[in-house]
């Protein structure tokens, strides 16, 4: 049988291992379309010129293209749905993404169709005379940029002192990322209107306040039917924003989980959202029985794959696959080797020297004494904390551990147990003359 050729933006060894595990993955031919090192950590991504090459390597293909998929953040979300188009693909249309990818007509589409379950919000010019004049919300709240990707630059606003110390920041680094986004928006010149037009990607949403037990409903919308494949609960550090673990399957009961599905359901066809796998990210907030829809993103989480893998036997990448493909995706129920699974952060809150990363022999050691453990370390020795790329505002991310168990208990002790043997050694940035402690996080 003739294989199908997919073409996976942004495609290194890691994914390629998932992808090859899937399920009919014989059937496929993988080829990388932009190499991973194109697509992440650019100081400005030349998303046209990107565009540009990859539709030359797609038209100069001898062979037939069956399919274009992405797991990542933009600038990848953003130009499958423009690839796909060109080439006549499956996909969702480059309007339906972008009303998801843009934060604040998302929003304004969001109030259209789910009103009762977001937050009141309002837009302000960070690089104006006086931002803080722009919010219309009372203290607290939290901001966030109209275009960004993970938490970046999303800062907790408890007083006009919070505001004052994050505009700078804000001012210094969103161009990284909202000049690329306003450049395509130009190019594409998608039908938005007139009042979305005129928000370029640097201004911010001021979102007040929302809480509660959040997590991440993971699906797909295919030929107008709306598939869900798990829900993965967003476990944050006690008495903190950042994330300690994302945890597989959802522990919420099943009616709120219901109820989250025909919330989705509601927005994406107001979107006219097909054909495309997507991540929808909320809070229930117990005490008042309250739903809030947080955001939506474009794309599997690719944090989650590695879960799937661990509780149902293949990975989340089989969504995308098998859409492009024309097949009704689907993921087995608990057909993996664990009843539960996690993807667990070791961070720092301060910023550090690092001195010493755990080694080849060491990992091995904890993959031996844990099976099935996977851990990346994302630092290295003689870096900063602080120059780590696309981290949250309160945090550092210097490591990332998958594990699988059959119940929290033995999860968590994994967890310590791995952590235990990870010999990370960093010096506070105090102590180094060359660097300030002015990216201390709270």
């Amino acid at each position: 049988m003739k294989k199908k050729n997919l073409f996976v933006i942004g495609l290194n060894e890691f994914n390629r291992a998932r992808l090859e595990g899937l399920q009919h993955a014989d059937e496929y031919e993988f080829h990388e379309l932009l190499s991973y090192e194109e697509v992440t950590e650019q100081d400005e991504y030349p998303v046209i010129d990107l565009l540009q090459k990859a539709e030359n390597i797609i038209a100069g293909f001898q062979g037939t293209v069956d399919g274009i998929i992405g797991y990542m953040d933009f600038p990848v979300s953003t130009m499958v749905p423009v690839l796909c188009e060109r080439f006549g693909l499956r996909s969702a249309s480059v309007n339906a993404f972008i009303k998801c990818e843009h934060k604040y007509w998302s929003r304004v589409e969001q109030q259209q169709s789910i009103p009762d379950h977001i937050p009141r919000f309002c837009l302000f010019d960070p690089f104006s005379d006086n931002p803080a004049d722009e919010i219309t919300l009372a203290y607290p709240f939290w901001i966030k940029p109209v275009k960004s990707f993970g938490s970046h630059l999303g800062f907790m606003i408890r007083n006009k002192s919070d505001l004052d110390e994050a505009i700078p920041v804000i001012r210094e680094q969103v161009v990284r990322i909202s000049r690329p986004f306003d450049r395509l928006l130009d190019y594409l010149q998608p039908a938005m209107p007139d009042h979305v037009r005129e928000v370029k990607a640097h201004y911010f949403l001021a979102e007040e306040l929302i809480g509660g037990l959040q997590c991440t409903l993971e699906g797909c919308m295919h030929d107008g039917e709306l598939h869900v494949h798990g829900i993965v609960d967003s476990i944050r550090y006690p008495g903190r924003s950042a994330f300690f673990r994302y945890q597989y399957p959802s522990v919420l009961p099943q009616r709120i989980r219901r109820e989250m599905t025909r919330i989705c359901k509601t927005f994406l066809n107001h979107i006219t959202f097909n054909n495309s796998a997507f991540n929808m990210e909320f809070f229930w907030n117990r005490r008042m029985n309250k739903i809030y829809m947080l955001e939506v993103n474009t794309r599997i989480a690719q944090h989650h794959s590695e879960l799937f893998q661990k509780v149902d036997g293949v990975s989340n990448h089989q969504v995308p696959v098998d859409l492009a493909s024309g097949r009704i995706p689907a993921i087995p129920d608990g057909k993996g080797r664990h009843k539960l699974a996690a993807a667990c952060f070791y961070r720092e809150f301060r910023d550090a020297f690092v001195e010493q990363v755990p080694g080849d022999r060491e990992l091995e050691r904890i993959r031996n004494s844990v099976p099935g453990t996977i851990i990346q370390v994302d630092v290295s020795p003689g870096m900063y904390l602080s120059d780590l790329p696309e981290q949250d505002s309160y945090s550092y991310i210097c490591a990332l551990i998958y594990l699988g168990a059959d119940n929290r208990k033995e999860l968590l002790s994994r967890y310590n147990l791995c952590l235990g043997e990870l010999s990370f050694r960093m010096s506070p940035v105090g102590n180094n003359p060359d660097r300030t402690s002015d990216s201390t996080k709270n």
